[in-house]
């Protein structure tokens, strides 16, 4: 079977990049799958994640402009030739399946092109952040644009979403729940013995560290001697703004913003808690890989990735901006090891049902029921 994965490129670290480097991997090894990864603009940087040396690659050279939005007119001169590209490389290759990773503008052309061959969508953002805009916008051209998103959202063969709570945002009836595989299962697990809380992903506004450090400055008031490490890089302004209220707070001694490392895993074998203060998620992957490491998590409960993962069992969920709560509720974690310890082991069994095989399990029979269907 001839799949084809579409993304703008494999060269910056993030979840996308990240998922779609295991899904192909473990397709490549199966037998009778021969997988290819179309970028718009990898513009010959290496990859960021490791591919198997069986994964084709075609670079389309079409290069946007990442600090305009896609519908820019200086964007939207290039959409011939990416076009026009594409469906050249598709032919050539006849394709069993395509998918569509990334949301850029390949999203919104695809389903119009080499009609014949099914064609699947993933989502990895949660499309709650689109509920305001939709009922209360003013603006014409952005409540077209989400009825023109939704025709063509019904064209895709399947819509991927990552968690049952978000199926009911999309207008059509295409949709399948396939949530993001376990990236790995280490062989041990932390000891819960190191009084260090630890968060990471992408230093960006959606992930309201901003609101951490808010939540850490209340934890510090009512005294401990634990310490909060954040691990990422992204938004360099946003990064000064959180450094500069860690500053003001007084809190440099047991708050530190880490920068990003490629042994996320050690870090979190070596710490005792993990918090996530999302203002949304879908699926986020490394609340399954703290878990993986055994450890409990403490989250927001925000829209509507951490629900799908944490229970009572497992760890916290507080409800969303209330940061007094979840100060408390990280206390009460500190001060309770017996209670730690069984979180960390019941997340690592719940960690376990999200490992590869599993989940592309799930895919792999989509792909037949579609080809089946094709035939």
């Amino acid at each position: 079977m001839k799949i084809i994965f579409i993304v703008d490129q494999v060269y910056m670290h993030g979840g996308i990049e990240r998922v779609l480097s295991i899904k192909a991997n473990y397709l490549a090894e199966q037998p009778g799958y021969k997988i290819h990864i179309i970028t718009t603009e990898q513009k010959d940087n290496a990859s960021c994640y490791d591919f198997n040396s069986k994964i084709s690659f075609e670079d389309l050279e079409v290069n946007y402009n990442r600090k305009k939005s896609y519908f820019h007119p200086a964007n939207l001169l290039k959409l011939p030739k990416h076009i026009g590209r594409i469906k050249s490389y598709i032919k050539s290759i006849n394709p069993d399946v395509i998918v569509v990773c990334s949301h850029s503008t390949d999203t919104y052309f695809m389903p119009f092109i080499c009609k014949k061959v099914p064609k699947v969508k993933e989502f990895h953002f949660s499309k709650s952040i689109e509920t305001g805009p939709r009922l209360h916008s003013k603006n014409i051209l952005k409540k077209y644009f989400f009825k023109f998103a939704d025709y063509v959202e019904r064209k895709y063969d399947r819509l991927v979403v990552l968690n049952h709570n978000e199926a009911p945002y999309y207008k059509s009836n295409n949709t399948a729940v396939i949530p993001n595989p376990l990236t790995f299962y280490p062989e041990t697990i932390s000891d819960i013995s190191n009084k260090v809380v630890i968060s990471a992903g992408r230093i960006a506004r959606v992930k309201g560290y901003d609101l951490l450090i808010d939540i850490w400055d209340l934890v510090q008031k009512k005294g401990t001697d634990w310490k909060l490490h954040i691990y990422g890089s992204g938004d360099e302004a946003y990064e000064k703004k959180l450094q500069k209220t860690i500053n003001e707070k007084g809190l440099n001694d047991s708050l530190k913003l880490m920068g990003a490392t490629s042994e996320v895993q050690k870090k979190m074998l070596n710490s005792s808690i993990y918090v996530m203060s999302s203002h949304n998620e879908c699926f986020p992957l490394v609340l399954l890989e703290a878990q993986a490491c055994g450890l409990p998590i403490v989250s927001y409960d925000c829209p509507h990735g951490p629900k799908s993962i944490i229970d009572n069992n497992t760890g916290v969920l507080v409800p969303l901006y209330d940061n007094e709560t979840f100060a408390n509720e990280l206390i009460d974690l500190m001060n309770d090891h017996e209670r730690l310890v069984a979180m960390g082991k019941n997340a690592r069994e719940n960690a376990a049902n999200y490992e590869i095989p599993k989940v592309m399990n799930k895919w792999q029979n989509m792909f037949e029921d579609l080809t089946v269907k094709r035939v």
